[in-house]
């Protein structure tokens, strides 16, 4: 946790800013994994309980009273069974007392509270809920049913959270380096053991330990894979073969709740070969453009659009896209190599508040997402930066063979892709390089005092120097 005033400081702009009202921040509760006793561990904590109450512990709730100031704490002390099992904990004013909360209440007075609320024509907000058991307390709690709670949430609650988690203060700052410095360890542990006839889920299994081993957990399900054309390509019991690419994506969050996310691909064999590297050269010059455009006032949808446009002049140089380049990434024949976006917010979460909705997260009323377009209504991060933003910088391109079929088949872009050559790559696999930049002043810099290697000489040394 931060310092008891960080706590105090944030709920009372919080309360400014949404004005009035009975604000609600629901905690989460244990989720069963197999059986009741057995719960997924470690549990996790709503992000923004954490960011306005800081206490880790399941089964509580935070009110704010934007009207009056007042505050509560909200949850049931342990009982002594409970005790016996996992041993004595702080009580709820102990923990209402760390945070400077003054009031504490049983779960049972939230009804009270709500009640009340309604009674004096209060509005109770509440963020759009994502566990079933909150949706079924706030049916109970203020009548509303499951499936119309999202259009219920507090669009000003909403917008206030949005507002102040965006901007990354410095103790998060701090945070986040030492979730990167944790993730350099698990990458550079990857490459470290990647070579042929090790399987994909010896070295997910040994990088999430990472992760554990330093108090931290992995801050998503980690990603390793031979078959790095599948964007999300969980480990498998392959064996990793010579001559193929191995994408790493991985990250770690801080025992505080603090997220890195970083990608990189590199040779099983430790080597790359020609056609691997003019792929490899045109990721890698997406990847550090970003360092040069992204800025304080820059729309990080033209952040994108300019790396797009870099990518389609290098795969024109390859033979891979012709035309015009602008009407090329226009028409977004470039997604077929690139179907996703540059990036998203980070912070507490790896896809930063994406539970509140990417609209209000990495867009705004100046910038809409673009969903009538493949590719580009998967970028999560559309609007002006600001100092203090923190985004994944993360490129990449794909060799899809069921999408590069797709497309060809219904003569998609044809005036763009050269799909003859593009065929010789159907099994190429795909590349992504991804890390996290914070917005500066005048500028953007990279998170992490040890950048994970990526220059390819600097890989094949790493992973010479491993063996």
């Amino acid at each position: 946790m931060f310092s008891k005033d960080t706590y105090i400081r944030r709920r009372k702009e919080l309360g400014k800013l949404v004005g009035n009202g009975l604000i609600i921040i629901f905690g989460n509760n244990e989720s069963p994994c197999n059986y009741p006793a057995n719960a997924y561990y470690p549990f996790r904590q709503d992000s923004s309980f954490l960011y306005y109450f800081g206490q880790k512990r399941d089964g509580l709730v935070g009110v704010i009273d934007a009207d009056t100031g007042k505050e509560w704490f909200i949850g049931d002390d342990i009982d002594i069974e409970d005790i016996v099992w996992y041993g004595s904990v702080d009580t709820i004013a102990d923990m209402a007392a760390q945070v400077g909360v003054e009031q504490t209440a049983p779960m049972a007075q939230l009804k009270t509270l709500c009640d009340q609320a309604v009674k004096h024509g209060q509005k109770v907000h509440f963020l759009p809920p994502y566990r079933h058991d909150t949706k079924i307390q706030i049916m109970d709690l203020l009548g509303i049913h499951p499936s119309k709670q999202k259009e219920a949430a507090s669009m000003e609650l909403i917008l206030s959270v949005v507002k102040m988690r965006s901007v990354k203060e410095e103790q998060e700052i701090e945070e986040l380096e030492r979730a990167s410095l944790i993730g350099y360890k698990m990458h550079t542990t990857a490459m470290e053991l990647t070579r042929p006839g090790v399987t994909e889920k010896y070295i997910g299994g040994q990088v999430n330990g990472i992760a554990y081993s330093y108090g931290a957990m992995p801050s998503f399900a980690t990603i390793f894979t031979q078959h790095g054309e599948i964007l999300h390509g969980n480990p498998s019991m392959a064996e990793l073969e010579d001559g193929r690419l191995a994408l790493c994506d991985c990250g770690a969050e801080t025992i505080n709740h603090y997220c890195s996310d970083h990608t990189r691909t590199y040779p099983v064999n430790g080597r790359f070969t020609q056609k691997q590297m003019e792929i490899y050269s045109i990721v890698e010059a997406c990847h550090d453009y970003v360092l040069e455009v992204a800025r304080p006032g820059v729309k990080y949808m033209d952040v994108h659009l300019a790396v797009c446009r870099l990518m389609t002049d290098r795969l024109k140089e390859l033979g891979l896209m012709q035309g015009d380049t602008d009407a090329a990434v226009e028409a977004g024949a470039h997604a077929l190599f690139l179907p996703h976006g540059l990036g998203h917010m980070m912070g507490m979460d790896v896809h930063d508040m994406e539970g509140l909705d990417q609209r209000y997260v990495g867009f705004d009323a100046e910038t809409q997402p673009r969903l009538d377009q493949f590719g580009t209504n998967a970028l999560r991060m559309g609007r002006r930066l600001e100092k203090g933003f923190v985004v994944t910088d993360e490129p990449g391109i794909y060799f899809i063979p069921d999408l590069i079929d797709d497309w060809r088949s219904r003569g998609l872009h044809k005036d763009f892709l050269c799909y003859d050559k593009i065929e010789l790559y159907k099994d190429f696999g795909g590349i992504r390089i991804e890390d996290d930049v914070l917005i500066t002043d005048d500028g953007c810099r990279f998170i992490g005092n040890e950048l994970i290697p990526y220059k390819p000489k600097e890989m094949e040394d790493f992973m010479a120097n491993a063996i």
